[in-house]
């Protein structure tokens, strides 16, 4: 299953995100939204608010950049352990 990233591209606290799942080599999908955080139709759809960055994956809605962060790591650790 593959995780997806709510952000816009002017937005510091997405870059840190868009790093780390670089950095962790996880893939997920890129959804850029609308700037003006009205029209982020989506990203309410999925978080209840119009705030980003948000992650989904699965069933976990994540919008704090902390908690995105510690997500995945812990993803990504679960993902090497899995593997030897």
């Amino acid at each position: 299953m593959t995780m997806t990233l709510y952000h816009v591209q002017w937005c510091p606290e997405c870059d840190v995100v868009r790093r780390k799942l670089a950095e962790l080599n996880l893939p997920y999908e890129d959804v850029i939204v609308p700037d003006f955080r009205p029209q982020r139709k989506e990203v309410f759809a999925v978080s209840g608010q119009y705030y980003v960055p948000v992650l989904q994956d699965g069933e976990t809605v994540l919008s704090d950049t902390g908690e995105i962060l510690a997500h995945l790591e812990n993803k990504a650790e679960s993902r090497r352990l899995a593997n030897g």
